[in-house]
């Protein structure tokens, strides 16, 4: 699995013109899944996330984590973060897993999320979204298990 987060102060999804999620303070964590991804994957991501240290403290320093200051989450999956660019000028996804596998995984992922106390909504799988994210910092963090 593959994330970026990008802590916001404001993030939304809107799918078809109408919005399907929406935050104020939290993550967005755009989620690609592997072929090879499962509960280890997901269990390591949300316990991680959940916990990492990324939100400013009363001194300025980023020492709280998203549980510590109430934020939420929207995950959206995303296929592209398993883009390949190193061949010729489009991208090919073929390390992304298929839909039928990637989808399930997407909502296990948000429902461990849930588990850990994090109130999260997601984007719709598959559709095409449009995400609005105001980045705050900004702090963009990639990770991958």
């Amino acid at each position: 699995m593959r994330v970026v987060i990008q802590r916001v102060s404001h993030g939304r999804v809107l799918v078809a013109g109408q919005t399907r999620a929406e935050i104020g303070a939290g993550l967005v964590i755009l989620l690609g899944v592997g072929p090879g991804d499962g509960q280890e994957q997901i269990n390591y991501l949300a316990e991680k996330i959940a916990n990492l240290r990324i939100f400013e403290d009363e001194q300025g320093k980023m020492n709280r984590s998203l549980l510590d200051c109430g934020g939420e989450a929207i995950v959206v999956s995303q296929f592209t973060l398993y883009a390949d660019t190193r061949k010729g000028r489009r991208p090919s996804f073929t390390e992304a897993a298929l839909p039928e596998f990637a989808s399930p995984l997407v909502e296990l992922f948000a429902a461990a999320l849930r588990a850990r106390g994090v109130p999260t909504q997601t984007g719709e799988f598959g559709a095409h979204m449009l995400v609005q994210i105001e980045n705050d910092g900004p702090v963009t963090i990639w990770m991958e298990r």
